[in-house]
């Protein structure tokens, strides 16, 4: 049956995506060690590394779960770990008291600098294709 063929081949295919993901998920983890960061530390840094001027990004913490694919409690914890090490500081929303924004600080922002290019180069390693 040509529909089961092509059916184990998507299998196989979303398997092979979910095995690279977890590959490159442990090497991140392994090359930012030494910067005291994992790989969804790092994510939320770059996340919040954004484009603007030092200073003048920052973002809901709806806004980072949404982008770093993490429930808002793991985030939560995550963010607390952060402002805890001085990387980022939160603050109440303006428009909305209840909302909480996060930045990054000056030591985030250098740190973020610092090993951007090191989690750059796993992704190139992890992703390029080399067939």
């Amino acid at each position: 049956m040509a529909a089961d063929k092509v059916e184990r081949a998507l299998v196989e295919q979303w398997r092979e995506m979910l095995a690279l993901h977890a590959r490159t998920q442990c090497e991140l983890d392994r090359a930012l060690h030494g910067h005291g960061l994992c790989a969804s530390d790092f994510e939320v840094l770059d996340v919040l590394s954004g484009t603007a001027p030092a200073g003048a990004c920052d973002f809901r913490v709806q806004e980072i779960a949404e982008r770093v694919h993490l429930s808002q409690s793991a985030l939560s914890r995550l963010i607390a770990r952060l402002e805890k090490d001085g990387l980022v500081e939160r603050s109440m929303c303006s428009e909305d008291r209840r909302g909480v924004r996060v930045a990054l600080t000056d030591r985030g922002r250098v740190l973020h600098g610092e090993v951007l290019p090191v989690q750059r180069s796993v992704l190139t390693r992890m992703l390029t294709d080399s067939d």
